[in-house]
């Protein structure tokens, strides 16, 4: 190529290239400017609602400028003429095959924005979800972090939780405690009930308001068995499960209750 075709080049077709140049880099600095000022007015948006965790914004905001930007590139793209329809189809078909081999992560993502959304629990909450039970340590995008009561630090799906019952027994003020007392058949059961009310009411934590239940469960050959069932916080539900125990054996023990004895089966040989 010599002068002159360099000079026919740049004389009718240089003008021309310049021009969409131009309007290139215009449209690049302007797309970004809106770009930044839209994703600024969603993240302000999230922190005043105050219902969308901090990373959950976070990776929306990452997310919503990944895409914002893909369409500021496309629509430069055809500013110069390149046709568009045949990449963005080729970047649609690179999206299904992810999503295909990555579906499992996906759908637990989606589940934990649902989550983060929906709220059916939070952290320190202890609950019962995807076959787990213990207190929630962290909610993350793809899985919970739940620490179960013997100190075992478990990762669950979000997809699993969000697909099963999750129990919150966080959720209300008391939760019920559930032990069982057995008394001998000599012993007048309602006599054990009187006894164990007030005992039960003046342990540390447990709620006046439902009061402590006690009352006949089931007759048993050794004798009567009593639910005895006092109420109390999630965070004191241990405690108050053993100083329970502990006070059916010592009201029991002063009262003078005969230990019930399994009956003894004779059997002809």
């Amino acid at each position: 190529m010599n002068t002159q075709d360099i000079w026919n080049f740049i004389t009718t077709q240089g003008v021309d290239f310049g021009i969409k140049l131009a309007t290139a880099i215009i449209a690049w600095v302007i797309g970004r400017w809106l770009i930044n000022l839209a994703v600024g007015l969603i993240g302000k948006g999230f922190e005043r609602g105050g219902k969308i965790d901090a990373t959950l914004a976070h990776y929306l905001k990452s997310i919503i400028a990944v895409v914002l930007n893909i369409v500021l590139i496309l629509a430069i793209l055809d500013i110069f003429g390149i046709r568009t329809t045949s990449f963005a189809a080729l970047l649609a078909g690179a999206g299904l095959a992810i999503g295909a081999a990555w579906s499992g992560m996906l759908g637990n993502f989606a589940a934990g924005v649902f989550m983060q959304v929906l709220r059916p629990y939070k952290v320190g909450d202890f609950i019962q979800a995807g076959g787990v039970t213990g207190t929630v340590k962290e909610l993350g995008l793809f899985g919970t972090t739940i620490v179960t009561p013997d100190n075992v630090t478990t990762i669950v799906g979000n997809g699993k939780v969000f697909g099963d019952n999750i129990q919150n027994y966080s959720a209300l003020p008391v939760r019920r405690v559930d032990c069982v007392a057995k008394v001998a058949n000599s012993v007048n059961p309602m006599d054990a009930i009187a006894r164990l009310k007030p005992v039960l009411a003046a342990i540390p934590n447990v709620a006046q308001d439902p009061a402590p239940e006690v009352d006949i469960l089931e007759f048993t050959p050794e004798g009567p068995k009593l639910a005895v069932r006092p109420y109390t916080h999630t965070d004191h539900y241990w405690q108050v499960y053993f100083d329970t125990n502990r006070a059916i054996v010592e009201t029991f023990g002063s009262a003078g209750y005969p230990v019930p004895e399994t009956p003894v089966v004779h059997r002809n040989i």
